[in-house]
């Protein structure tokens, strides 16, 4: 399970900060309770929340773009189950590269928390139900706003060396 290795960051002080979850409706009761998980989580850490709904993976990046000129993070959820044609494989590299262009091109930290998984068993599995074995709208949420929080200390520092 790619949970191995996950660090122990479980809540940040992101008090102040400004965040929107941009969530596919595309295999509703995952990505609902995705959405559900990054909120809960960033309201836990004292975020601020905007929440927004698109169809489905596809549409996420457009939307994550316009998001990060004007919000501190991203998190964009999404689930995408491998299918019998290459579609899966078109719809999932389109939205990571499209997710880390935006995250590089503005500076901006987008949280991926796009399942791409072969079977629904596997999207279950790690949505952040009760039985999960994995929570990834909250580990999208926790490390969209760590790396906020990492880049701001980063940003004081250089100021401080005059760099």
């Amino acid at each position: 399970m790619s949970k191995q290795g996950l660090p122990a960051v479980a809540h940040v002080d992101a008090s102040g900060l400004t965040v929107a979850v941009v969530t596919a409706t595309w295999n509703a009761e995952i990505c609902d309770q995705l959405h559900a998980r990054a909120v809960e989580t960033a309201t836990a850490c004292g975020a601020t929340v905007d929440e927004v709904r698109v169809i489905g993976a596809l549409e996420i990046p457009v939307v994550a773009q316009l998001a990060a000129q004007h919000y501190d993070a991203v998190v964009a959820l999404g689930c995408v189950v491998r299918g019998g044609t290459p579609h899966f494989d078109y719809v999932c590299d389109s939205v990571t590269q499209g997710l880390t262009r935006i995250a590089l091109d503005t500076a901006t930290p987008v949280g991926n928390g796009i399942l791409t998984v072969n079977e629904q068993e596997q999207a279950y599995d790690r949505a952040g139900f009760a039985d999960s074995a994995e929570d990834k709208g909250a580990e999208s949420m926790v490390a969209a706003l760590d790396t906020v929080l990492k880049m701001r200390k980063l940003s004081t520092l250089a100021a401080q060396r005059g760099l």
